[in-house]
């Protein structure tokens, strides 16, 4: 059984390269969240004028669209989306905006996986179906880029012991093929 890590974020290729598919994470510190419009309004920003509105150098991005916050609390519901509405995104990210990791749920294209291998990034899973579990490790939301996108605006998060498992790591290694192999045996 893997020894649950306690990482902070903004981490570093280091960091990364340290992290193993399977391993189970609590993350603190600050990232960002961001869905596939916001990905758009991204990458189109970069291809405009060869670079992004905002730093993602080290970064983590948290796919998700929280519900709003009820009073006292700094978010609502925050539960991961799907990924691969990512995937086309993704690589220009990881490449020029030297990202470091996304959180989400579900597999991720040969393209992205390439990208995070080359450059040095990991694909976290949160667990999907427990919102309001992973919202009580949000502190802090405030959003910083996009507000028009509303639920998909930008936001930066400060997050204490957020629970994340290794999904793919920056060898390429993905719980989605070796989960099921070791079942096949």
């Amino acid at each position: 059984m893997n020894k649950i890590k306690k990482i902070n974020v903004p981490f570093n290729e280091e960091v990364v390269r340290s992290l193993k598919v399977g391993d189970e994470i609590l993350l603190s510190g600050t990232i960002l969240t961001g869905r596939d419009a916001a990905h758009k309004k991204l990458c189109d920003a970069f291809d405009e004028t060869g670079k992004f509105p905002l730093a993602l150098e080290d970064q983590v991005i948290y796919f998700v669209g929280p519900s709003p916050a009820k009073p006292g609390n700094p978010i609502g519901s925050a539960g991961p989306t799907t990924s691969y509405r990512m995937d086309a995104y993704s690589p220009t990210l990881i490449n020029s905006g030297k990202l470091r990791g996304m959180i989400g749920k579900g597999s991720r294209n040969i393209k992205v996986v390439k990208a995070m291998q080359e450059t040095g990034a990991v694909y976290f899973v949160a667990i999907g179906g427990a919102a309001a579990l992973v919202a009580k490790a949000i502190k802090k939301a405030e959003i910083i880029l996009y507000e028009e996108l509303g639920p998909e605006a930008i936001r930066r998060l400060t997050i204490e012991d957020m629970p994340v498992i290794v999904a793919i790591d920056s060898e390429g290694r993905s719980l989605y093929e070796e989960g099921p192999r070791k079942y096949k045996r």
